[in-house]
C-alpha cells in the first residue's frame, strides 16, 4: 500500500470521538450536545474539547437556544465538514478495497 493513501487521511478525524461526532451529524440534520453526549459516552469537557475543534477548522457550527428555560446547543455539519469528512470516508474506503 502506498503512503499516499494514508497520507491523505484527515488526522482530526483520527480520534474516535471526533469520529463518531463526524459520523452522527453526517447521518442526522443536526444533534444536540446532551444527545452526542450519551450516543458518544463522553463527559461535557471531552465533548467540549473535541467540538472545539472541530469548530476551529470550521467543519461544525452550533446555535445555542433555550428550550423551558434550559440552555441547548445543537451542531450541524458545515458544508466544509461534510466534504472533508466524505473524503476521509473515500480514502478509507480506498485503504480497505487495498487490503481486502
Amino acid at each position: 500500500m502506498s503512503n499516499k493513501i494514508i497520507q491523505n487521511i484527515n488526522d482530526i478525524f483520527a480520534p474516535k470521538a471526533r469520529l463518531g461526532i463526524m459520523t452522527i451529524l453526517a447521518i442526522n440534520e443536526e444533534a444536540d450536545f446532551s444527545s452526542l453526549k450519551k450516543q458518544l459516552d463522553l463527559s461535557d469537557g471531552n465533548l467540549g474539547a473535541h467540538m472545539n475543534v472541530l469548530e476551529k477548522e470550521n467543519f461544525v457550527e452550533f446555535k445555542k437556544a433555550f428550550v423551558n428555560r434550559r440552555p441547548k446547543t445543537t451542531y450541524k455539519l458545515t458544508e466544509t465538514g461534510r466534504k472533508a469528512f466524505t473524503e476521509h470516508l473515500k480514502q478509507l474506503e480506498a485503504i480497505i478495497k487495498k487490503v481486502k
